[in-house]
């Protein structure tokens, strides 16, 4: 893949996959120490140990809809052939926390990607989520709450085409402030 975006869009299918209906994603840029770090929580069924020592495994997946597991194992080559960081924590009935690192400007750190985009599919399921989005770039932050989006809404569903438009532009306008104006991707 060559984009986080599509990485982090891995991670979240899988987390819904596994009956979230929480999801958090912290995204944080720091120029000044060159790492790229993300938290990913949600409140899915979570894995037991034996689960959690095999769930970072191509080979594994409790997916009854293919024979790999691709979102986690993907997920640490990446920060193994980056020099970063991976850690995964879960509890049966607790939920899953995924945190990685990267060095930013490491060659082999993609670049963001579409992350409206992301989101918009992450959104785009007959199945409720409530997704919190923050991204930080040095000492600024972007959010984005579902939950705020339902309560202005109303009765109107967050998975409706013109909706995920506008969340796609409006995450991807957030960003790019943040970058300074400049394009993300």
């Amino acid at each position: 893949m060559d984009e986080l975006a599509l990485y982090l869009l891995e991670l979240m299918e899988n987390s819904l996959t596994a009956g979230a209906t929480r999801l958090e994603l912290e995204i944080e840029e720091d120029p000044q120490a060159n790492l790229l770090t993300v938290r990913l929580r949600d409140n899915g069924r979570g894995m037991t140990p034996e689960e959690v020592s095999r769930a970072t495994s191509a080979f594994y997946t409790t997916r009854t809809t293919r024979r790999v597991g691709l979102g986690l194992s993907m997920i640490k080559a990446l920060a193994e052939e980056c020099g970063g960081s991976f850690e995964l924590g879960s509890e049966p009935e607790k939920g899953t926390a995924v945190v990685f690192a990267v060095p930013l400007n490491h060659l082999d750190c993609p670049p963001l990607g579409d992350m409206g985009a992301t989101v918009a599919a992450c959104l785009s399921r007959d199945q409720p989520v409530d997704l919190l989005y923050r991204h930080r770039r040095g000492g600024q932050e972007f959010c984005f709450s579902s939950r705020w989006l339902k309560e202005f809404l109303g009765e109107v569903p967050v998975n409706l085409a013109p909706v995920l438009a506008w969340v796609r532009g409006y995450v991807n306008a957030g960003l790019e402030k943040l970058a300074g104006g400049k394009e993300v991707g």
